[in-house]
């Protein structure tokens, strides 16, 4: 129930009908008493500076949940980000800290790599591939970086947004050998889908299922499908695997996190949420 000491938590972005996080947040602060609320918030992008500074005047706001199209422009919005933010060049949450600056992350890719680990995949030490290197692809490779990976290869249909990615990891993680090839999954022990592909039928592969081993992790971000064509692939090679829906449910738990709220588990998030198909149980890979 709403009253007077409610805490609000903004989902800022445009256009709103697309929103999952309300649906999820809410129905979990109802059954635990947080009395906290995610709120959609449309703001086209014009007016996105000046509303999210305003919002941050309110006296019972908690945080805000960023995103499309503006979660590139808050990397130059806030006043402390993280070195994930620096890295990928966007930014999905924002605080307030306590002398008023705001600060920001991303957790996109905690999300992804705490999938990996609950999952009993651990990858430090261990050769991945990330296949897309927009926003998703940029912050998953910003968490497996800081895992301390034995390497980590990046692909792009645009070579210059993997060079790009490629740099600032290096600058940030210069331990971690970062290098730009081909989506080749061979000899790796992690390949990430980043890309849209799977999004709709008759989507080409992201790479060459043939050279798939048996071994090797595969991971998916597309959320329209639970089983994409990839992950379908990837499953009669006999590889374990996470779909797409698990980094969006593993990453509230972080996001609890840092707006410091009571946490939860991704399983209890599943049970407890409104989206349909998208929270459906399953046993991991």
């Amino acid at each position: 129930m709403i009253n007077g000491d409610t805490e609000l938590i903004a989902h800022i972005g445009y256009p709103t009908h697309t929103f999952k996080s309300p649906m999820i947040y809410n129905p979990y602060f109802e059954r635990t008493g947080i009395n906290a609320v995610v709120m959609p918030m449309g703001c086209q992008a014009a007016a996105y500076p000046a509303f999210l500074r305003a919002v941050f005047q309110l006296s019972n706001i908690r945080g805000a949940l960023i995103t499309m199209p503006h979660k590139v422009t808050t990397v130059g919005l806030v006043d402390v980000s993280s070195p994930t933010v620096k890295i990928a060049g966007a930014c999905n949450a924002v605080r307030r800290l306590p002398d008023g600056r705001l600060q920001g992350d991303l957790f996109d890719g905690e999300g992804f790599v705490r999938g990996l680990r609950r999952k009993g995949f651990e990858p430090r030490g261990q050769r991945a591939l990330v296949v897309g290197t927009g926003g998703v692809g940029s912050a998953i490779a910003a968490s497996l970086a800081a895992a301390q990976p034995a390497c980590l290869q990046l692909n792009d249909v645009n070579p210059a947004a993997a060079q790009g990615l490629a740099q600032r990891l290096r600058i940030h993680h210069p331990d971690v050998p970062v290098v730009v090839g081909p989506n080749d999954p061979a000899d790796m022990d992690l390949v990430v889908n980043a890309t849209p592909l799977g999004m709709n039928a008759g989507d080409p592969m992201p790479m060459n299922m043939d050279r798939l081993s048996a071994h090797t992790f595969v991971g998916e971000v597309v959320l329209k499908q639970h089983m994409t064509a990839f992950l379908q692939a990837a499953q009669e090679r006999g590889c374990p695997y996470q779909v797409g829906s698990d980094m969006l449910f593993e990453q509230i738990p972080a996001y609890l996190e840092f707006f410091g709220l009571p946490t939860t588990t991704p399983e209890q998030l599943r049970r407890w949420a409104q989206l349909g198909e998208l929270a459906p149980e399953r046993t991991p890979a």
